[in-house]
């Protein structure tokens, strides 16, 4: 039976909202809250150094070899391997600690480590595995130390250095360079609105006037950054969060087609089967537990 998804703040009562745990103590110490679907409120570099485990994210099995980084978005619908044993860190972090300037948001908002809604990202650590080695090491010795007025600058310029390093592996070895620019600030100012809004919102001209641009500056710029339409974009956020509402709620149709802004289940479920080619139910038996 299908049970409402857990989702998870950070722990209270720690200096910083930046946190580094072992992966198999944290595997023996919450292994069933792990292994099933769930999401949390902040952001995870999780970095599988033993193991070969099928992650699970988003409907996405991830596939995870020796010595790979995964990097896992707030609020992204996650579940671990039950078999396979794993061994490696995993470093957690919030918006709150990062995001002290407007700067540094625009950093975050516009990392594809984090923000590319059609794929998972992953590194592969081969020449850098020394670098990052060092690195987490610099923050767990910042950690150790009693918090002062320098601590959180230092544990975020650290961590920034992580993300830098890492966005330019992950170009690296898919060949795929994001350039940083106005299309790409476009993309993002966009992709910060559909979040809030597509559950009510589902037309491209609407979004373009909050946006204050046209269908057809918005439309260029998301086919430069993710090769899809705007249209597409929408469509693809609703049939997600149509996804998880039917695999991690009990939810019937009806209601989740009424939290999507349908006023007609029917609607609904032409609109999920257009997109997916079978039915919500069919989709919630052959995924639901």
């Amino acid at each position: 039976m299908n049970k409402v998804i857990e989702k998870y703040g950070f722990k209270e009562g720690l200096p910083q909202e930046l946190e580094i745990k072992n992966l198999a103590t944290l595997y023996r110490d919450s292994r069933e809250d792990l292994i099933q679907p769930h999401r949390t409120d902040f952001y995870q570099i999780i970095w599988f150094k033993k193991g070969a485990p099928k992650h699970m994210v988003d409907f996405n099995p991830v596939q995870i070899e020796p010595n790979t980084i995964l990097f896992v978005d707030k609020n992204s619908v996650q579940r671990f391997d039950e078999n396979e044993f794993v061994d490696g860190e995993v470093l957690l972090f919030t918006d709150n600690f990062f995001s002290k300037t407007e700067e540094d948001t625009r950093f975050l908002r516009s990392s594809m480590l984090f923000n590319d809604l059609y794929a998972i990202s992953t590194i592969k650590l081969n020449g850098v595995n020394t670098i990052f080695q060092t690195f987490f090491e610099l923050m767990k010795t910042e950690l150790g130390h009693s918090a002062d007025t320098y601590q959180s600058d230092i544990l975020r310029n650290q961590l920034k250095n992580v993300l830098l390093v890492s966005e330019r592996e992950r170009q690296t070895q898919n060949s795929a360079l994001i350039n940083k620019g106005p299309d790409l600030d476009c993309v993002i100012k966009f992709r910060d609105l559909l979040d809030k809004q597509f559950q009510i919102q589902k037309s491209v001209a609407k979004y373009t006037t909050q946006l204050n641009v046209t269908q057809k500056r918005l439309n260029s710029a998301t086919l430069k950054v993710m090769d899809i339409t705007p249209k597409q974009m929408i469509d693809a956020r609703v049939i997600l969060e149509a996804k998880r509402l039917l695999v991690h709620t009990l939810d019937s149709v009806k209601e989740i087609g009424y939290t999507l802004g349908f006023e007609e289940p029917t609607n609904f479920v032409k609109y999920f089967k257009k997109h997916q080619t079978i039915t919500p139910i069919e989709f919630r038996n052959k995924f639901g537990n």
